[in-house]
């Protein structure tokens, strides 16, 4: 593990976020809440929250941290920006369900394992949920979007 122990306590956050990508029957049974499972994002969002603060059993080399605040949100997407900033429609016979999940702590090092491990989970158990309906789904872009302070200060994903 990377020592720490010279570094000052600051508040530390970062947002982290992924994409499931399914077809359109898929995505009313976890809008109308009428899968077999019952509940799809209600468990999703739990199951982030959990991970968020199990991310340093997951991890071998990351440190235990106090996780001092988990927000987690899920977004259908109508649209998503290409790596050339091109505006995409999906199909209309396909949705995209989007995990957000912002992490926030008064520590020694930063939170962005914890917001990706996190969004990770959330768009892992959707899968699970709903995986007798599709197995076909992708889980996709999970990436770091931000995150704010320690000494490397502020990161912006472009």
């Amino acid at each position: 593990m990377v020592d720490v122990s010279d570094k000052q306590v600051s508040t530390r956050e970062a947002t982290a976020s992924g994409d499931v990508l399914m077809s359109q029957p898929t995505a009313v049974l976890i809008q109308t809440g009428t899968s077999r499972k019952g509940d799809v994002l209600g468990v999703a969002r739990l199951a982030a929250i959990q991970a968020t603060k199990q991310t340093s059993t997951l991890i071998p080399l990351c440190h235990a941290i106090p996780i001092e605040s988990v927000n987690v949100t899920f977004n259908w997407v109508e649209s998503v920006p290409e790596q050339e900033h091109e505006s995409v429609q999906y199909p209309s016979d396909l949705a995209l369900l989007r995990c957000e999940v912002s992490v926030k702590t008064s520590a020694k090092t930063g939170v962005e394992m914890e917001a990706l491990t996190a969004v990770s989970v959330g768009c892992l158990t959707v899968y699970d949920m709903v995986k007798a309906v599709e197995r076909g789904m992708e889980i996709r872009n999970i990436r770091l979007l931000n995150k704010k302070g320690g000494k490397s200060g502020v990161f912006q994903q472009s």
